[in-house]
């Protein structure tokens, strides 16, 4: 009883924590678990076909095919998480994943625009779609007035 009861309170009791304070954000938390519970099972299954498909060319007790396996699987991990990541995000977190597309979009028309009064609209417009505050606005400072002493003159203070 005592058992059961140390293996069922610390979970229910963080769960509830969670909800009721909101300590995380919930669709971030699925978001995240499908990632990488998508991302074991992808890696997981390379490595046990590398393992298998190198120890049937090597030999069943070869080190080398179980340290080649690993070396493919870290090797992939980075690229793979990315790429896993960014399909959940696009199917279950579409404000970030629309957020981060609006955002290189505004990167892409900034190299183009030269306009410093469209630039300021599209900023604005970028900072409304993505972050959505209750208020936004954009301070530009004057750039310096260049000094009037002719070159190789000495200032005077």
């Amino acid at each position: 009883m005592a058992v059961g009861c140390c293996l069922v309170v610390p979970p229910v009791a963080t769960g509830a924590a969670v909800l009721r304070y909101r300590l995380y954000d919930l669709d971030h938390i699925i978001s995240r678990t499908l990632g990488y519970g998508l991302l074991t099972l992808v890696l997981g299954g390379g490595y046990a076909l590398v393992v298998l498909g190198l120890g049937q060319l090597l030999g069943r007790d070869s080190s080398l095919a179980v340290a080649g396996a690993t070396l493919a699987v870290a090797a992939l991990f980075q690229p793979a998480r990315r790429r896993v990541q960014a399909v959940v995000d696009q199917r279950f977190n579409r404000r970030r994943h629309d957020a981060a597309r609006i955002i290189e979009g505004f990167g892409a028309r900034l190299r183009d625009q030269v306009d410093l009064d469209t630039l300021t609209t599209d900023l604005l417009a970028v900072v409304d779609q993505t972050i959505q505050p209750t208020q936004a606005s954009l301070w530009l400072r004057t750039p310096p007035e260049p000094s009037r002493t002719p070159p190789g003159a000495l200032a005077s203070r």
